[in-house]
């Protein structure tokens, strides 16, 4: 590859006392029952050590890594690393959106930091490489992302049935990926059912801030004002349904060998991920996850990534 490929991630420490009184002002406390603005979508596991760990060992290559925070950093974490570049929120979010405690709002304005190169990688904290890869896992040699998604042929049939026939609301992380669809098909007379596979996606810079400031800037706007998270999201799989539709990217379709999903009150699935052997994985925490279950992640992510990164104290 002849351009530069920088990787980002977004990381909240929801231990953080002040953070919380932050939050509580701002949207209340929580409930834990649900999916969407529990404890475990703010909740520290340290997943972002390892991670890095990961990249480290598996790609090298990687130019810049960039942690977009809410003016916290990792204690292990040596920011002094010419590779590691701490953003703010108000870095790149206008402050008539902030404080923002809802991710799905602030992926939107990643593709706003400065030094951002034009093809980058974007991550969660809880989503690990698992084997060498280099950059045509991401990109093509002419600098298209490779857009990595799940098979759902199904998929308005299968909301309509929950809806209509078992009675149960739509998750809203569902509705947020539901919403980008729609957009795009309004945009583009294109409708993709294939579904984000819950890991590292691949982006340009320039397209993803045309999406945003132009395509659809008026759309995104009810986004940004969303402080927590909200039925009316849109999840960032509107830049690559959109790179799909004009053909400035590539779609893929995964399965469990290539990126694995896992939820940690699922404790059974550790061994399935170790049988498969994936290239991606990703350790999700949920409002279904015990305190035991972060104990196991953990232990497994210490036996799975045990050496110390060059990233670290």
């Amino acid at each position: 590859m002849k351009f530069d490929i920088d990787l980002v991630y977004c990381w909240v420490d929801g231990n953080d006392e002040k953070w919380r009184e932050e939050r509580d002002r701002y949207i209340g406390t929580t409930d834990e029952s649900t999916s969407m603005n529990s404890k475990a979508r703010y909740i520290d596991n340290e997943e972002l050590k390892y991670s890095l760990r990961s990249i480290e060992k598996y790609a090298p290559w990687i130019r810049y890594i960039f942690i977009v925070t809410y003016n916290q950093t990792p204690s292990w974490l040596n920011t002094s690393h010419p590779k590691i570049k701490m953003i703010s929120h108000s870095d790149i979010i206008p402050k008539e959106y902030l404080p923002c405690f809802n991710v799905l709002c602030i992926e939107h304005f990643i593709h706003k930091i400065p030094e951002l190169s034009e093809h980058y990688i974007y991550a969660n904290d809880d989503m690990f490489i698992n084997q060498p890869v280099t950059p045509e896992t991401f990109f093509t040699s002419e600098g298209k992302p490779t857009i990595w998604l799940r098979r759902f042929p199904f998929r308005r049939l299968q909301r309509w049935c929950r809806v209509n026939i078992r009675k149960k609301p739509n998750h809203q992380y569902d509705v947020s990926i539901d919403n980008a669809s729609e957009l795009v098909q309004r945009e583009y007379g294109k409708y993709y059912t294939g579904f984000p596979h819950h890991n590292m996606d691949a982006y340009l810079k320039s397209f993803n801030n045309k999406i945003s400031d132009e395509v659809f800037k008026e759309d995104l706007e009810k986004t940004y004002l969303n402080r927590k998270r909200s039925f009316s999201d849109i999840f960032r799989v509107i830049y690559s349904y959109s790179a799909l539709a004009v053909k400035k990217a590539v779609l893929k379709y995964v399965n469990q060998q290539v990126s694995l999903y896992m939820r940690l009150d699922k404790r059974d699935k550790y061994k399935k991920h170790i049988k498969r052997n994936p290239v991606l994985f990703c350790l999700n925490d949920t409002q279904h996850t015990k305190e035991g279950d972060r104990e196991t992640l953990k232990d497994f992510l210490n036996g799975y990534f045990p050496d110390k990164s060059q990233f670290e104290l």
